[in-house]
């Protein structure tokens, strides 16, 4: 009696033979998932199966992407020049209202060296030199449990983590 299922092809996995143990076990050994194929087909298949057939992408080619589409929306609804970082001394750039780099939406990074009150250009030790610094001053158990303290040491923790993870700390 036919309990155990077998596969009846490489492209038809979801179609069964069905055999009883000793037969199954015997169909089991011979058959070959990768026969009729070349060296080459078997080594492609394997490369797609480690990414489950889903197409990928070279690092950091979606960030590009990402940050190239958020500068053709900004430029395209006027907010700033964003192909030069923002118009300089707050002139019209002929890209939207005003041009000034205050219409611009700013990076994480940006906000999380405004939060750290750093401008650029730094290194990630003044980054950390400059945490610690904020974490002792800021920290509730030297405030006294103050909440606009702990709430201030809350967003200089979330901006040191996001320089962390650009600057690679």
């Amino acid at each position: 009696m036919g309990e155990y299922r077998a596969p009846k092809g490489r492209e038809r996995l979801n179609e069964y033979f069905w055999f009883c143990l000793n037969h199954v076990r015997e169909y089991n050994k011979a058959w070959d998932y990768y026969a009729g194929m070349s060296e080459r087909q078997i080594e492609q298949h394997l490369r797609s199966d480690a990414t489950w057939q889903r197409p990928t992408w070279p690092m950091g080619f979606w960030k590009t992407r990402e940050r190239t589409m958020h500068d053709e929306a900004m430029r395209q609804y006027g907010f700033h020049d964003a192909g030069e970082g923002g118009a300089r001394n707050g002139a019209h750039d002929g890209h939207g209202a005003n041009g000034s780099a205050a219409n611009r939406m700013r990076t994480p990074e940006e906000e999380a060296l405004s939060v750290l009150d750093l401008a650029p250009p730094v290194d990630f030790s003044q980054i950390k030199a400059r945490y610690r610094e904020l974490a002792k001053i800021h920290h509730p158990d030297i405030n006294g449990g103050d909440k606009v303290a702990e709430e201030t040491l809350k967003r200089i923790n979330q901006a040191y983590t996001t320089l962390k993870a650009s600057y690679g700390g």
